[in-house]
């Protein structure tokens, strides 16, 4: 799950002011983690404790007010409620990555994601997008092929990822549906070489940056192997000690990528 959490962080100042090239400078003093980090920690510790993912969400955003949660999200939260609001939006998708390494097979981990988004996003796309980003990262992170990611979407999901991200690209605007931007988050993983080349693809779409880098470097990370090193150490220093902490955590407690030392 850290590939989605550098993801976020690349993406992050790029949010509001989009970029169609790929060779941007990864990290500056602007780049910092959102709520596509928060929300992927929160689900992170309900799969390692238990309990109701509700209660988590509630606490994280108690304890990381200011990540930039969108704004029927933190209308939900700050009033403690616990129905789902029907969403369709990405937010689904950005946070469901741990759901990935914490079943042995890919109907327990789409069963897994579906209950992840349900808690809010409990509208058809918005499960769907959670359900295909969950059984990407699973198909990666056992050894599946980018053909076997391809068929599952294609027989599981439905996308349509015909389009190369050079297709895309020019024409492609900002969209926070799980239908307008979760296929091309995948895309970049597809089209890419690299961990770091999924995250430049994704970013370079000039959209929902930090979700798209993060659903794709979620993606990248068990495919590539891992996340090379010194990507990482520029990320985890702008992660809080308590944050880190079940980052980490979780990293033990389920069979994760190593981090590549390059």
């Amino acid at each position: 799950m850290i590939g989605a959490i550098v993801g976020d962080i690349v993406g992050s100042r790029f949010e509001c002011s989009p970029t169609k090239y790929i060779d941007f400078e990864l990290f500056s003093p602007d780049s910092r983690f959102t709520d596509d980090s928060v929300l992927t920690v929160a689900v992170a510790d309900w799969m390692r404790l238990g309990g109701d993912l509700v209660d988590y969400f509630h606490e994280y955003v108690d304890r990381y007010p200011r990540a930039g949660y969108g704004g029927t999200f933190i209308h939900w939260a700050g009033g403690r409620d616990r129905e789902p609001y029907g969403s369709w939006g990405n937010g689904s998708a950005m946070r469901v990555s741990p759901v990935a390494y914490a079943a042995d097979t890919l109907a327990e981990v789409l069963d897994l994601a579906e209950q992840s988004a349900r808690v809010t996003h409990n509208h058809p796309n918005g499960i769907l997008g959670a359900m295909a980003t969950a059984g990407c990262v699973f198909i990666a992170r056992t050894g599946g092929s980018k053909d076997d990611v391809r068929r599952f979407v294609d027989a599981e999901i439905g996308y349509d990822l015909s389009r190369s991200i050079d297709e895309i690209r020019p024409y492609y605007e900002f969209d926070v549906s799980c239908e307008g931007s979760v296929p091309e988050s995948i895309t970049a993983f597809l089209d890419s070489n690299s961990f770091e080349h999924a995250i430049r693809l994704a970013v370079s779409l000039g959209g929902d940056s930090d979700t798209m880098a993060c659903i794709a470097g979620a993606i990248a990370e068990p495919y590539y192997q891992g996340v090379p090193a010194s990507i990482w150490s520029s990320a985890s220093a702008r992660l809080d000690p308590g944050f880190l902490g079940s980052v980490q955590e979780f990293r033990l407690a389920y069979p994760c990528p190593p981090i590549a030392l390059v």
